[in-house]
């Protein structure tokens, strides 16, 4: 059985903290208090979670747990996650979100609109983690809150899901922190379905901070833009499944001149070629063997980029890469029926972009208008 550490390099998630604190109030009042606990978790893993705390309550108790990211630091580490118990006659475990969890205010995502922001699976976890040390017969109410849980979710990804007022507890099946690839993915995934879901129809993707801040220059609205950071597959896989009808693609030239070679996961641990798909394109628009061999030799993408951008055969090589980017998410995205893409070197400086760009932008402008 694969066992997760409780703290140090593993860390463990929220919902294991809003899991174990429920176990630790029950067992408080069943006179078994604990300092930590053992939580079996889904693929046959388990975690150990300590306890912070624990007291007694006008209806039952209430333990908290000090959420521990391990070496995955996010905006959760260090939060305080309070799960408040009472023990009932009857069977059957109601789970609640208090102060500092979110409620999901639009459609789209797997939480219904006024609802607590727990999704089924921490809500299993929970469920079946307090059931197994509840008395025969029993039930309980559960009540989830997070202490400052307001004012970190503005650090996050909620208020663009539509979820208000607080963080979101949302299981991946995992003991650790949520920084991982899944839940970016996961992320992603979640983003798209609630702007498919609120009517939009286009969507721009950009693999980063930098690619958002040239796409609102561009005049493209913030809440059309997602970020699919090194996902690029993922991301277009999903966006066909969620039925957007047309993409804008804006990104640096690092990241996006593996793209236009066909790397769907741009990550430098997983693909490079960038220099080589420069000197590619290059040499196809007529650089000599000189100039592909300077390419060749180069550290710096965009320095690369922005020097053959003064010459007639570099600025037809970075086209030829931005309609290989199109025929790449063509290709990634079932579904989609036109694609627009821009490139730039470091800070803004614009590179190469399809001629339908601006025309798109016009669309998702107007499309941003008409979400409900």
């Amino acid at each position: 059985m694969d066992q997760a550490d409780y703290g140090g390099e593993n860390g463990f998630t929220i919902e294991a903290a809003a899991a174990a604190a429920a176990v630790a109030s029950v067992r408080f009042l069943t006179d078994r208090s604990c300092s930590s606990v053992w939580l079996s978790l889904p693929a046959g893993r388990e975690a150990a979670v300590p306890v912070t705390g624990c007291v007694r309550t006008e209806k039952g108790a209430e333990a908290w747990v000090t959420k521990d990211s391990g070496d995955a630091m996010d905006v959760t580490h260090g939060t305080v996650v309070v799960s408040s118990v009472e023990i009932l006659d009857v069977p059957g475990v109601t789970v609640l979100g208090g102060k500092g969890v979110g409620v999901v205010t639009k459609p789209g995502l797997l939480i219904s609109p006024g609802k607590a922001a727990i999704n089924h699976s921490a809500l299993a976890l929970i469920r079946k983690s307090i059931e197994a040390e509840l008395p025969t017969g029993n039930g309980a109410i559960v009540s989830i809150s997070i202490p400052g849980g307001e004012e970190l979710a503005k650090r996050t990804y909620n208020p663009r899901l539509g979820i208000v007022g607080g963080l979101s507890i949302l299981s991946n099946g995992s003991a650790a922190p949520a920084a991982s690839a899944e839940s970016v993915a996961g992320s992603i995934k979640s983003e798209l379905s609630a702007l498919s879901a609120a009517g939009a129809r286009i969507v721009c993707l950009v693999p980063g901070n930098y690619g958002r801040r040239v796409a609102m220059l561009l005049g493209v609205p913030e809440k059309m833009i997602v970020n699919i950071s090194n996902f690029a597959g993922e991301a277009l896989a999903i966006s066909g499944n969620f039925g957007f009808e047309k993409l804008i693609l804006i990104g640096q030239i690092g990241k996006f001149a593996k793209l236009s070679a066909g790397s769907l996961d741009t990550h430098s641990s997983k693909s490079d070629g960038r220099l080589e798909a420069l000197a590619a394109y290059s040499a196809l628009h007529g650089a000599d063997r000189q100039e592909v061999r300077a390419i060749l030799d180069s550290s710096m993408t965009d320095e690369v980029a922005t020097r053959i951008a003064k010459t007639e055969w570099g600025r037809a090589a970075l086209l030829e890469l931005v309609k290989r980017i199109v025929k790449t998410a063509r290709s990634g995205a079932i579904g989609v029926s036109e694609c627009a893409c821009l490139t730039f070197s470091l800070p803004d400086r614009e590179l190469a972009r399809t001629q339908n760009l601006d025309k798109l932008i016009k669309e998702i402008k107007k499309n941003a208008s008409e979400l409900k």
